[in-house]
Order: C-alpha cells, then structure tokens, then sequence
C-alpha cells in the first residue's frame, strides 16, 4: 500500500517552500541530461566530472545562483566532446530559437518556424 507524501505550501514535498527550478529551461536541461544518460551517451561519472569542471571555473557564484548556467554548459561541453552536438551547431540553434521568440506573439507557443532567418 503507498503511503500519500506530506505536502507543503502549493503541494510541494514538505520541508520545500520554492520551486527546485526557478526557470522552466532549468528544469528541461535537467530532463535532456537524464534522458541522455539513459540512452548510454554517458555515464554518471562522466556527468559528475563535467558539471564539476564548470562548477569550479572561476566567475562562479559563490551563492550558486548560477548552477543551471553552469549545468548547460557541462551537458554543451559533455556533447560536444563526444562529438554529438559541436558548439557552433548549438549556439546557431540558441540563435535561431531566440529570433523566433521575438518574432512570435504574445501568448502563442514559440516555433523554431517562426524564425525570420529560418531557411524552409
């Protein structure tokens, strides 16, 4: 028989009183890089080597505000390094993605279609 979970503030998991991702982004980087990892593009020490690396760079907050900015990075660096995604490919695509936000209404869902620059 499961037992139901306490639940906090807006039904989050008692003791939390905030969201675990401040950012949707944060919490998709999140789901690519386990999703990733359960297709076997790479272990967890892998990961942990990666993430670690970039954690560590000078710059870092010290207050760890920018942990998710630092996630991305490892995941971009991590696939690149394995030869999967090369960083040019994923900094034209972030590109291509933030036109199309500007170029899309107010309240519609954002499509790489709507890309201005967008070669169909």
């Amino acid at each position: 028989m499961n037992r139901p979970e306490a639940t906090g503030p807006a039904g989050l998991p008692a003791g939390l009183d905030a969201p675990i991702f401040a950012e949707p982004w944060q919490a998709e980087a999140f789901a690519m890089t386990v999703a990733l990892h359960d297709k076997g593009l790479f272990s967890w020490s892998e990961w942990a080597q990666a993430l670690s690396a970039e954690v560590k760079k000078p710059g870092a907050a010290a207050d760890g505000h920018d942990y998710y900015e630092h996630w991305l990075a490892a995941l971009e660096g991590l696939l690149a390094s394995k030869g999967l995604a090369a960083k040019p490919d994923v900094d034209a695509m972030a590109r291509a993605w933030e036109r199309a936000a500007h170029a899309t209404p107010h309240g519609k869902p954002i499509l790489l279609e709507n890309d201005p620059h967008a070669v169909i």
